[in-house]
């Protein structure tokens, strides 16, 4: 497809042959030609956002939930650098996103013009990949580029910035299939005598673990299929990052729960103890290695990844494998099923049995108030209550993200929407908002906290404006809970600015946006509560009064190796906490 069109004209046509359904933006000065481009079409349908970094988490919701890639459109100057944590965001959890700034006229670039900025040198550091389109006539190749660079290799952010004078200017139209990215290619297939080596070493293993990421979801359907396949051939335990909840069923006799600072003793101990660890599109990051020097000393290490910079960034692997991890596990199980290959029965069964003394712990074990509701028991309450539905779980950060990761069961991928890398205050709304848009019939909540919901809370506009009936479900402590738990174990108990002082009402402050105010405070209440917020058709904010006191534990504390854990009171008897196994601090 070749023809004549304006710049703005050619930003619409690439999007429609992309795919694009849906764009998250907020007008201003430097896209009004699109704005305008806008107006004349009814393919897209644009979703007006209140700020722009809500823009950039809207889009990442709706790429994380659909698959898809997500698509932004802000103004130069502030709208630009508001795009900046949505951005970083994306970056660090690998979630594709194309997103379009306007930019000042060429002739006043580097002029200080009105809301100029320097929008390809602020987001180098945050982008996979970032463009400044000088001629209309490289428009439409760069548009469907970034398109290509944001959802192949690693998945990532793509700025496109486009000044207001190529927009107005005419130029020839290149459609999507005559674009060929020359040098960009990601390696997709795994060599095949690094799988064999694989194969070779998860067969002589006596203490395996698969530990999978955010990556085994980023490379599609057919990885949680492969790995679900593999797992139940091997009968190897898997555990999971922050980011790669649903990729492996929580019903699973082999699933350990989470791994990391906030993990589960059983997954953490597991990986400490392997012999043999595959790690399947997940980065070592610190959160999950604790002290590396520390971490997991007496295993051989297979690496499977996309991204060659990851291989030997923090941890020092055996056996690397570049390669998509669908089709990577897909070979896997191939040289498996074809060779008719086994794990040593008994030594599995062994490792198993202490498998499930670990397990006995019961580390996520938590103590019941007749009064008081406890935020873990809100969350399971919750999953009760919509374990059956079609549902979307998105977080803000802090405790309440880690109490629902522990207590939310996931049994499909791309069902949890939650800010990893960056750990993102205000996430959880606009991404919820994104997922809504995506799957317009599911159940789509954002686990909350009453400190971080406020970061974007404008956006209960665009929830009530666009009909979206996503629900807030506040673990409302009237404490940045998280911070408050630092600072109670870690710095003398010193409260430092902490408190959530001068909150809003939030069943008032859900009528004045046009929602509805849901408040619990009573364990008996609960459910009820819940089976009303989920059967109400408008956006809900839902404030549930919950324990300030509570932390959220096992917890590995910084410096700290992954094996030295701070378990909860009801987890262990105290006079069994020193063990040949692992450490309980107190």
């Amino acid at each position: 497809m070749s023809k004549e069109m304006t710049g703005a004209e050619m930003v619409i046509q690439a999007l429609a042959d992309q795919g694009v359904d849906h764009l998250f933006g907020y007008p201003g000065g430097a896209v009004l030609p699109i704005y305008d481009a806008l107006f004349h079409q009814n393919r897209i349908e644009h979703i007006l956002v209140r700020h722009e970094q809500a823009a950039v988490h809207s889009a990442e919701g709706y790429a994380r939930s659909s698959g898809k890639v997500g698509v932004v459109l802000v103004t130069s100057g502030p709208g630009a650098t508001n795009a900046v944590t949505g951005l970083t965001d994306a970056l660090m959890d690998s979630i594709p996103i194309v997103c379009i700034t306007g930019q000042v006229a060429t002739h006043l670039i580097g002029n200080d013009a009105f809301q100029e900025c320097d929008t390809v040198g602020i987001t180098r550091p945050c982008t996979k990949h970032n463009y400044l389109v000088r001629d209309v006539n490289d428009l439409a190749r760069v548009l469907h580029e970034a398109f290509y660079v944001a959802q192949n290799g690693r998945p990532g952010p793509v700025v496109v910035d486009i000044p207001k004078d190529v927009q107005f200017a005419k130029g020839t139209y290149v459609g999507r299939e005559n674009i060929e990215h020359k040098t960009y290619k990601p390696k997709l297939v795994g060599d095949a005598d690094k799988i064999q080596q694989a194969v070779d070493m998860i067969a002589g293993a006596k203490r395996p673990i698969f530990y999978t990421g955010g990556g085994v979801i980023n490379s599609g359907p057919a990885a949680s299929r492969a790995l679900r396949e593999l797992a139940r051939l091997t009968g190897v335990p898997v555990t999971s990052t922050l980011m790669g909840l649903g990729a492996f069923p929580a019903a699973n006799g082999q699933w350990l729960g989470m791994l990391g600072m906030h993990g589960t003793y059983e997954a953490n101990m597991t990986m400490h103890g392997c012999d043999v660890m595959v790690c399947i599109g997940a980065r070592f990051d610190d959160r999950i290695t604790g002290r590396l020097d520390a971490f997991s000393p007496g295993s051989k290490k297979i690496h499977i990844d996309i991204d060659p910079s990851s291989i030997n960034k923090n941890v020092k692997v055996d056996l690397p494998i570049i390669g998509d991890c669908a089709k990577v596990l897909d070979a896997m199980l191939a040289a498996w099923k074809s060779q008719d290959r086994h794990i040593d029965r008994a030594a599995l069964d062994d490792w198993w049995k202490q498998i499930d003394r670990w397990r006995g712990r019961n580390s996520l074990a938590y103590r019941l108030l007749p009064d008081t509701i406890k935020p873990q028991q809100a969350i399971e309450r919750l999953y009760a209550a919509t374990k059956d539905r079609d549902v979307y779980i998105s977080t803000e950060v802090g405790q309440h993200q880690m109490w629902a990761a522990q207590f939310f069961r996931f049994e499909e991928p791309n069902r949890w929407l939650t800010s990893g890398g960056l750990g993102t205050m205000g996430y959880g709304l606009p991404a919820a908002i994104g997922a809504q848009i995506a799957h317009p019939e599911a159940l789509c909540v954002d686990i909350a906290g009453e400190a971080s919901i406020l970061m974007n809370m404008q956006e209960m506009s665009t929830a009530v404006q666009f009909n979206l009936p996503v629900k807030i479900f506040i673990l409302n402590n009237r404490y940045m809970g998280m911070v408050r738990q630092w600072q109670e174990l870690l710095h003398g108990g010193r409260y430092s600015h902490s408190y959530s002082e001068a909150l809003p009402d939030f069943v008032k402050l859900a009528d004045a946006y046009g929602g509805v105010g849901i408040r619990c405070e009573k364990p008996g209440d609960l459910d009820g509560a819940i089976q009303e917020m989920i059967n109400i058709k408008r956006p809900v904010i839902f404030d549930c009064i919950v324990d300030q006191q509570e932390n959220c534990f096992p917890m590995i504390p910084s410096g700290r190796a992954h094996n030295e854990m701070i378990l909860g009171d009801m987890a262990v008897d105290l006079d069994e906490a020193i063990t040949d196994e692992g450490k309980m601090l107190v």
